[in-house]
């Protein structure tokens, strides 16, 4: 039976899957992999609840739109984004890491480290990057891996220059939200100078609800793509595929991650919502509206571009901004310190969990 129908753009009937791990010598691999992409699927979820706070807790704050309404729209948006393009997923499966030191190993370690700290920082309310968290999951089971291949510690399977490009879009991408909301705010005030106050504020309530589902769509357009480039690696390990084999994204493979990033978007993250949206800076619709704006374009950009970003970091540096605009005390800069420590400690740390994981999976004799 051939392996390519995981790479055919259909997801396999049930019955070919039984028939494939009954096959001698290949169902202990095919367990692991569908494994694999149940973790996958896992962290999906709990990137759409972690991350609904970054396409409505301008909204929700600014009482543009009900809670449950705001959830509702960024579900299905999220979703339609995530069909954009794959221009990130391929980022994430091809320039971080060497092909062969990508194994579903490292995969699971990835996802796993990944999940955790989404648990974490959800619990406390700390609006950390899932990016982040999952980049430096793939850091730090990737040097495991090529090390437990090469049988020696080594640092090899990192590709630096597909890395620092990484790095930069995650740090470069927040100040450019601030600067975007800062400007976008004060064109704003320059615009409606002349318009009555009450006017201006059931204006920007409209407007607030198109940029709220600008975000929510340019959200799935990157996160969805993160999970698609992971489960693709895994694929492609399973396979043998050699480092020169293309990096394809399959239609079920978009398909699965858009609706499992959707379905945890339905659930919400209403702590992170506060503090995003209420702890930050007050916001006023026409704030939001900038807020929102700025960073739906940041993140739309990025992702036409296969840029990796922080949607979490470009949404609370462009709520900054226009916080910023109304004076400098208007931010909240403690409750922002600590959510820059949380940012910063997220990447290593999760590395560092990864490759604890990815030490005890190779340990109990898993080799996919």
């Amino acid at each position: 039976m051939p392996e390519h129908f995981l790479l055919a753009g259909v997801r396999p009937p049930a019955l070919t899957i039984a028939a494939i791990a009954l096959t001698p010598g290949g169902s202990g691999a095919l367990v692991f992999l569908i494994a694999t992409i149940v973790v996958a699927v896992c962290f999906d979820f709990t990137n759409g609840f972690h991350d609904t706070a970054n396409a409505i807790a301008t909204s929700v704050s600014t009482r543009a739109l009900p809670a449950r309404v705001a959830i509702l729209m960024a579900t299905g948006l999220n979703f339609l984004g995530a069909f954009v393009s794959t221009q990130v997923a391929k980022t994430i499966g091809t320039d971080v890491a060497q092909r062969t030191s990508l194994t579903q190993v490292a995969v699971m370690a990835a996802l796993l480290a990944a999940i955790g700290w989404n648990l974490i920082t959800w619990y406390y309310g700390l609006p950390s990057s899932s990016s982040h968290a999952l980049i430096g999951g793939l850091i730090g089971a990737a040097v495991v891996v090529s090390s437990h291949q090469l049988g020696r510690v080594t640092f090899e399977a990192l590709k630096g220059g597909g890395i620092l490009k990484v790095v930069l879009s995650l740090i470069l991408s927040p100040p450019l939200g601030l600067a975007l909301a800062y400007t976008l705010a004060i064109a704003l005030i320059w615009i409606f100078r002349r318009t009555p106050p009450g006017r201006v504020s059931d204006i920007s309530r409209w407007l607030q609800r198109l940029s709220a589902a600008f975000v929510a769509f340019s959200h799935g357009s990157n996160d969805a793509q993160k999970t698609m480039g992971v489960i693709t690696a895994a694929v492609l390990s399973y396979q043998g595929a050699s480092a020169s084999a293309q990096f394809h994204v399959p239609v079920w493979v978009i398909i699965l991650s858009a609706t499992a990033m959707g379905l945890g978007t339905s659930f919400g993250g209403w702590r992170i919502i506060q503090t995003m949206g209420m702890r930050v800076v007050k916001l006023r619709p026409i704030d939001g509206f900038a807020a929102e704006t700025a960073a739906g374009s940041i993140i739309i950009a990025a992702s036409s571009l296969g840029l990796p970003v922080s949607t979490t970091h470009v949404i609370a540096g462009s709520i900054m901004g226009v916080g910023a605009r109304q004076r400098l005390g208007a931010v909240r800069w403690g409750v922002a310190g600590d959510m820059v420590v949380a940012w910063i400690l997220t990447g290593p740390i999760s590395a560092i969990i990864a490759a604890l994981f990815a030490i005890i999976l190779l340990a109990v004799g898993l080799r996919g």
